[in-house]
């Protein structure tokens, strides 16, 4: 089950985000947290568009999994760059009000969120565990940040919208670096 949520804060940018908690949460165990960071598509003040892809579609149909997935929305014509700011006091908001084990925060996206993963855990790298950039451009002139962070990336030679050549750059360049992926 998830709800729907607004996060209010006077400083930064106010999300709109579904939240996830597992089944029979006990509140004296610590969970990890799967932060998701949708695509373009997905933009706006609805919802229901966060919950089309990824954890929330599955979700949505029943799917149960055993830790706290967050997905904040992106407003329209934005980009998740515009509010890296607001997505880290979010995220450090995120983890102080519920059971989070803050050693096992994990951040994926896909497409403009792929972009954001990057972007996030460039900003954030002691942050997260691991990254999951999902068909995804990176900033292939700071991916040395990325180093010491598992990065699991996955991209369809078929994306119409960012080429898949916008990942095996930035894999080749975390690669360089002596990084971590998979």
């Amino acid at each position: 089950m998830y709800t729907e949520n607004t996060w209010k804060n006077n400083q930064f940018y106010n999300f709109n985000y579904l939240q996830y908690l597992p089944k029979n949460i006990n509140e004296n165990k610590k969970y990890p947290l799967v932060l998701f960071l949708h695509g373009a598509g997905e933009r706006g003040d609805d919802l229901d568009l966060v919950a089309m892809h990824g954890f929330f579609e599955h979700i949505k149909h029943g799917k149960v999994y055993p830790f706290i997935c967050i997905a904040p929305q992106c407003p329209n014509k934005k980009y998740w760059g515009c509010f890296m700011e607001s997505l880290n006091v979010f995220l450090d908001d995120m983890c102080y009000t519920l059971p989070v084990d803050e050693n096992r925060i994990y951040l994926t996206g896909l497409s403009m969120g792929g972009t954001g993963t990057f972007m996030l855990a460039m900003a954030n790298p002691d942050k997260f565990a691991a990254i999951a950039p999902i068909c995804g451009s990176g900033i292939v002139w700071y991916a040395e940040a990325l180093k010491e962070i598992p990065v699991f990336m996955w991209h369809g030679d078929c994306d119409e919208i960012v080429p898949i050549s916008e990942s095996v750059t930035m894999l080749s360049k975390i690669n360089k670096c002596g990084g971590m992926l998979n």
